[in-house]
């Protein structure tokens, strides 16, 4: 069994990387983005892998937290977080073997959040 090497990307590039992965979505699914706050994580929290039941942060590459438009409705409670998309760099980093496998993960794991999004179920996913 071969072990993966770590990359050794910086906070602040992997952050660009996510910065472009969400400017190079289609127009379309750009705008969507405009009301998601996307921030960059090095690990899942161990709150989040147990609300998740996963034993393993390398299981989880990124969360949409929030509801979905499919879920939106004119009756919501105010006063409710807006969505999120979480996007965690260590597992990333630890799932890739170049930085071009790097740069394509980021921009998978944004579309697939992004599809959490619009409603989209993980069997659902494009990616």
């Amino acid at each position: 069994m071969s072990r993966r090497r770590r990359h050794a990307l910086s906070p602040e590039a992997f952050a660009a990387l996510v910065q472009r992965a969400i400017a190079d979505l289609p127009p379309a699914y750009a705008r969507l983005m405009e009301t998601i706050a996307v921030v960059v994580e090095d690990e899942p929290s161990r709150q989040v892998l147990d609300d998740l039941e996963l034993d393993s942060a390398d299981d989880l590459l990124g969360l949409y937290q929030g509801h979905s438009l499919a879920d939106e409705s004119f009756f919501q409670a105010g006063g409710t977080a807006p969505a999120q998309i979480s996007i965690y760099r260590g597992p990333i980093l630890r799932q890739c073997d170049s930085e071009d496998e790097i740069v394509q993960e980021v921009y998978d794991t944004v579309v697939h959040e992004l599809g959490h999004h619009v409603g989209l179920d993980d069997d659902e996913m494009p990616y």
